[in-house]
């Protein structure tokens, strides 16, 4: 999809996914745009929300210090650093982020395994605890099996439809750039799950009466660690935060600024008037995810699994079918984008989601709208 993306994107100028989503079709009324903008700044309060939410159990686990301590300050040194320093702040920002989240995870799972022993022990000792737990269905049968199975692999349908990743496909300088992107986030993604998954069982042997299970990165730092080795494995979990909510944050902006006002009510803005509107954008948003991380302090992965969800269903679609099938239309790309987000939602809120994780069903819903509206409307006018 990058180089794709990155090609088309140049051809009709768009700086953002709902430029691109509409750049494709004569659209009067702005439609796609709009909706776009309300389903971006939806999932983003929620995704920023998680990764405040982090940050916060980060400093109760290591410090001790509440959240309603904790995830106000957090949200404080978030947007600050995203106002100063704009897009290539980010990526600067997120390429140090990323060198250390990968060293923090490697260097951690790497000493817990050598205090649970070796592989024979690690199987016993999480055997003990939990029957059934390295075994590959977890532990479950019949649909409860399948259910997590299809779940946890459609996760990686949410990936073509998140503003946040695509925007950077549209940033690369050349196609050379997303060759060696791959090569380069392939090798990075195996460290860090491979890690993380080793981390997370070794987690399960050591500590097993651990009431929170994503505070087990801090607690496992603490206890293995010299305090100073301890204190730079700790900063990764700020990095990988920090690394996603900035990005988050300059995406939500970018889409209220130049998306909705801009666009939509045809203003003519200076540079400077951009920036300053952006800033403030991205300072509502910070807010507004601070109070709802604040009010609702949750399982992180729920957060971010829904966020991905309501993103991936909404926009992945969509943007495949632009990409690869030009008989797509204006009405079958809402169609397709309204059924994402409110099959994400309507799945997660009646508990569907415990049987089976919202993303594929809602990308299946949402596919079959945009094919068949479509192919319904191929020969409107409006088109």
């Amino acid at each position: 999809v990058g180089d794709r993306l990155r090609q088309q994107t140049l051809k009709t100028k768009s700086l953002t996914i709902p430029d691109f989503l509409e750049s494709n079709f004569r659209d009067s009324k702005c439609s796609i745009r709009i909706l776009s903008a309300f389903i971006i700044f939806a999932c983003m309060t929620t995704y920023v929300a998680a990764q405040f939410t982090a940050a916060g159990k980060t400093f109760d686990a290591i410090f001790g210090i509440e959240h309603t301590i904790s995830i106000p300050l957090s949200a404080l040194i978030v947007v600050s650093y995203t106002l100063l320093g704009g897009f290539l702040a980010v990526v600067w920002t997120d390429l140090i982020q990323g060198l250390i989240m990968v060293g923090g995870l490697l260097v951690l799972s790497l000493v817990a395994f050598n205090e649970v022993g070796d592989f024979t022990e690690l199987y016993y000792k999480t055997e003990a605890i939990s029957s059934g737990f390295l075994s590959w269905d977890g532990g479950k049968t019949g649909s409860s099996m399948w259910g997590g199975i299809v779940g946890l692999l459609g996760i990686g349908l949410g990936y073509p439809g998140q503003p946040h990743v695509l925007t950077r496909f549209m940033a690369a300088r050349d196609s050379k750039t997303i060759r060696d992107g791959w090569k380069i986030s392939l090798g990075w993604g195996l460290l860090v799950y491979s890690s993380g998954i080793l981390l997370g069982i070794c987690g399960k042997a050591l500590i097993p009466e651990l009431e929170d299970p994503e505070q087990l990165f801090p607690r496992i730092a603490m206890t293995l660690l010299h305090p100073l080795i301890a204190g730079v494995v700790l900063a990764s979990i700020l990095a990988a935060i920090m690394s996603t909510a900035d990005s988050q944050l300059l995406v939500a902006a970018s889409t209220v600024v130049r998306d909705v006002y801009e666009k939509v009510f045809s203003k003519n803005l200076s540079e400077k008037q951009i920036l300053f509107l952006s800033r403030i954008i991205i300072a509502i948003l910070g807010i507004a995810s601070m109070i709802f991380a604040l009010t609702d302090v949750r399982v992180i992965f729920w957060f971010v699994l829904f966020a991905w969800s309501g993103l991936g269903a909404s926009f992945g679609p969509a943007i495949l079918f632009i990409l690869y099938w030009n008989q797509t239309t204006r009405q079958g790309v809402l169609a397709g984008m309204l059924t994402g987000f409110i099959t994400t939602l309507v799945w997660k809120i009646s508990g569907l989601s415990e049987i089976l994780y919202e993303l594929p069903p809602a990308f299946l819903l949402s596919s079959l709208s945009i094919l068949l509206v479509s192919r319904i409307t191929q020969n409107s006018t409006t088109e």
